[in-house]
């Protein structure tokens, strides 16, 4: 089978954009109208706006993903990230925001186009929102017109655990992190090359890490790409090379 070129795999996405568009349209509407539903109807509501949300997640036919982008794993310089304990649910409530704690947790879907990463054009890299794990890199985020983050590869394939999805009458991938065990998002093999993945991921799985602030932050093991590309200029050169 010949695969489409790169370009008509972003012009696919790009012509799905405008479905995903109209859909985050009817969250809105149904966000703002569920002050108006009564508690008995409640159920009802929030079932039809996680299936609005769901189906801005996926492909034109869904399918999961079949193939892992080859990664090699760098050396985690994160002394909290090596010690990590996932705290106890009333513990992860009170650090997280509500939307944080459901998509996390819960595995709940936040609206398309409006959270906090789907438009980020900073470098950088996304790490867990609740342990700290790096997971994802600027370096490989393209915009797949999905409105939510989207990434070709992770940092680490071990950082990044997969399981079969079936909810929602669809087959999917699910993506959670290794160490805390966080709902991420999905991965479908409709991404760019070389990898021909896209890891559809939530915002509020995320903490972004500015460049800038990587090697203060614990993760300066991970900034030779950024500086390899021009995007960063280390204090000191050899310090990368150890």
């Amino acid at each position: 089978m010949v695969e489409a070129p790169d370009s008509q795999r972003l012009a696919g996405l790009r012509q799905r954009a405008v479905a995903d568009r109209i859909l985050a349209v009817g969250v809105s509407v149904l966000l703002s109208s569920m002050h108006l539903v009564k508690p008995m109807n409640w159920l009802a509501t929030a079932t039809a706006v996680t299936a609005v949300m769901l189906a801005g997640c996926t492909q034109a036919v869904s399918q999961p993903a079949t193939t892992k982008p080859k990664t090699t794993a760098p050396p985690v310089t994160n002394t909290v990230m090596q010690k990590f304990q996932k705290p106890p649910p009333a513990e992860l409530k009170r650090k997280l925001t509500r939307m944080q704690y459901e998509v996390t947790q819960n595995s709940a879907t936040e609206p398309a186009f409006r959270n906090e990463f789907w438009d980020n054009h900073k470098p950088g890299i996304y790490v867990d929102i609740v342990s700290g794990q790096p997971l994802f890199s600027s370096l490989d985020k393209f915009d797949s017109g999905c409105g939510w983050p989207s990434f070709s590869r992770p940092l680490a394939t071990n950082d990044v655990v997969e399981r079969s999805d079936h909810s929602h009458g669809m087959d999917r991938t699910e993506v959670r992190s290794g160490a805390a065990d966080s709902h991420l998002g999905h991965v479908f093999n409709d991404g760019p090359a070389p990898t021909g993945l896209r890891y559809c991921i939530n915002s509020a799985s995320l903490r972004f890490v500015p460049v800038e602030q990587m090697e203060q932050a614990g993760y300066g093991a991970y900034l030779a790409p950024f500086v390899k590309a021009g995007l960063y200029k280390p204090r000191d050169a050899n310090a990368l090379k150890r």
